[in-house]
């Protein structure tokens, strides 16, 4: 089967921007709604396997984030708050509504994976079911900055320096940087995306405001999402469904913090999750299992 084949293509304006995303074709409401949301440096495109193992179960909704693939990439502002987790979860919950869908089952990946944990905080009348994968809390991963950690996530202290400079640097070989990426952090390399997806990748990435874009949302979770992370704690404000976290046991997360402990901190509901035998990029790396687990999670749903 071709790349998305079978699934509608959608570009939805909403809160002065315009989302790309791929969508189950047919109406809402028949089949359980899943948002699956991507990661950095990346596109809805590492969903394409994961959606075929899911397609029959659920209405997928597939976007790209604000600032990635093809959605708009507008200007950060001085404060970074047009790139907070809380504008982008603002986007999606738009995007949702504009398809006509209420409650969803939500899963995100990486930075896909903070705007997740921002729009199940902020809407929790919305998500029935959250799944974060290979993330711990933002606030509590700056927290716990120490030098094993800076060196492992460089890029979350590169990223974040005024623009233009990390901007510039990166432009200076987008693509060598795009793979660096791509093949670390666990992943061994670059044998786990298939081609068509790493040829999106590299379109997107290629374009230098994508890159401009990521560094203001890398810029924004190292300020803005901060104070929203501290003020949601201090109101008590915290995930209230079920939530399922998954990491890779060759990943940062899995080395350096403890998951279920510092989600179940945050997380009303049940809390559960695995270490899964890959390293960051587990619905690439292991597409087939990861359809499996969320089957079976949000298959709980009713």
């Amino acid at each position: 089967m071709h790349w998305f084949d079978g699934f509608e293509v959608r570009h939805v304006e909403v809160n002065g921007v315009s989302l790309f995303a791929r969508v189950s074709p047919g109406l809402p409401g028949i089949r359980p709604a899943l948002l699956l949301l991507h990661g950095f440096p990346q596109t809805h495109g590492m969903w394409q396997r994961v959606a075929r193992q899911l397609e029959r179960d659920f209405y997928l909704v597939m976007p790209d984030l604000r600032g990635y693939g093809d959605s708009s990439k507008p200007p950060g502002l001085p404060d970074h708050g047009n790139y907070s987790k809380r504008a982008m979860a603002q986007d999606m919950v738009a995007l949702m509504d504009a398809l006509g869908v209420d409650e969803f089952d939500l899963c995100g990946h990486d930075r896909g994976a903070r705007v997740a944990h921002r729009l199940a905080t902020d809407f929790p009348k919305r998500v029935k079911q959250l799944c974060v994968i290979d993330i711990a809390p933002t606030l509590d991963m700056y927290d716990a900055t120490n030098f094993e950690f800076a060196k492992a996530y460089y890029h979350w202290f590169h990223l974040i320096q005024p623009t233009p400079l990390p901007e510039d640097m990166i432009n200076g070989n987008a693509m060598a940087y795009l793979h660096a990426k791509l093949g670390g952090w666990g992943a061994g390399g670059l044998g786990h995306i298939e081609p068509a997806a790493l040829a999106e990748y590299e379109r997107c990435f290629g374009n230098p405001a994508t890159v401009h874009s990521v560094c203001e949302d890398y810029r924004a979770s190292a300020g803005i999402d901060l104070a929203h992370d501290r003020a949601s704690r201090a109101n008590g404000d915290k995930i209230q469904c079920d939530l399922l976290v998954l990491w890779g046991e060759r990943g940062v997360v899995h080395r350096l913090f403890d998951p279920l402990a510092l989600w179940q901190a945050q997380c009303a509901g049940r809390v559960t999750g695995q270490a899964m035998p890959a390293g960051h990029f587990i619905p690439e790396e292991l597409p087939e299992q990861t359809a499996q687990v969320l089957c079976g999670f949000f298959g709980r749903a009713d």
